[in-house]
């Protein structure tokens, strides 16, 4: 094992995590915000805003913001929580023989227990070997009374080409739409994306997802997380963001494994941990 340094990428403290076979990560210290994942021999996977702000205090657009203690508007705090803003410390990065490992931790300070009144402690955990990359989120309870909260990974993966790209596997799939606000269930084994905005919550996940991208499939696994959320802004609402190009939602599709519809409940000293793992075919 050896041990990697701390480096910059975007201004931002970082490190740079490269496997013998040549996987690349590129993970910040502020939000614990993966920006890069590059295969062994394969090319960039995930999408990063080429507009996007990088600055302390400020979510970043693309990569794989990290979710916690609440997802999107749902409940007081601040839209997606507090961790993806905060400067996550770092517990141990290193290079093995077949891989290279980070791990960051995020625990309660008096600015979080203003807004959320909690003690904890939040690890990731990403690990890149040859064509896959393994991401674990786990919390603990360290306080004296039990709490809840969402999570999620919010993946942002690159498409070559939105309007020819699909997702594999939701068939049969219960999902909460959170455009049109209402349930529906997923009929068709493939989603497509036509220009509007998608932006599904879809519980219950049990089998591997396939992104189909040009000649790319890229398989999304989750564990220990029930739903995965499938989001694109669409033509309409992409152009009204102003961290991202007005044609971005073209090369993005997020998949997102998540915690939502039924929040994690840790009484004291209990923990959590859940994992999404990407492979390239």
């Amino acid at each position: 094992m050896s041990p990697i340094p701390v480096t910059r990428s975007h201004g931002l403290e970082a490190l740079e995590l490269v496997s013998p076979d040549g996987a690349r990560a590129t993970l910040l210290l502020h939000g614990a915000h993966l920006v890069s994942w590059v295969p062994a021999g394969g090319e960039e996977q995930l999408y990063l805003s080429p507009t996007s702000a990088f600055a302390t205090g400020q979510a970043i657009r693309g990569g794989v913001p990290v979710i916690f203690p609440q997802f999107n508007a749902r409940g007081p705090l601040q839209k997606h929580g507090f961790a993806r803003n905060k400067p996550w410390q770092l517990v141990s990065a290193e290079v093995g023989k077949d891989d290279a490992l980070a791990v960051l931790r995020l625990t309660d300070d008096g600015a979080t227990r203003m807004v959320w009144p909690h003690q904890f402690e939040a690890e990731i955990s990403i690990r890149v070997s040859g064509r896959t990359l393994e991401m674990e989120l786990a919390c603990e309870n360290r306080g004296e009374a039990p709490f809840s909260f969402a999570a999620a990974l919010h993946t942002y993966l690159r498409l070559t080409s939105a309007m020819s790209a699909s997702l594999q596997g939701l068939s049969g799939l219960a999902y909460w739409d959170s455009v049109d606000q209402r349930a529906g269930t997923q009929h068709e084994d493939l989603l497509r994306l036509d220009g509007s905005e998608l932006d599904r919550i879809y519980q219950d996940l049990k089998d591997t997802l396939i992104l189909r991208d040009a000649d790319r499939r890229l398989r999304i696994a989750q564990q220990g997380f029930s739903d995965v959320v499938v989001w694109n802004p669409g033509e309409v609402k992409g152009a009204q963001f102003s961290d991202m190009p007005a044609d971005g939602y073209r090369q993005m599709l997020c998949v997102e494994a998540a915690q939502v519809l039924q929040p994690v409940t840790l009484a004291p000293g209990e923990s959590w941990a859940a994992m999404q793992v990407l492979a390239l075919e």
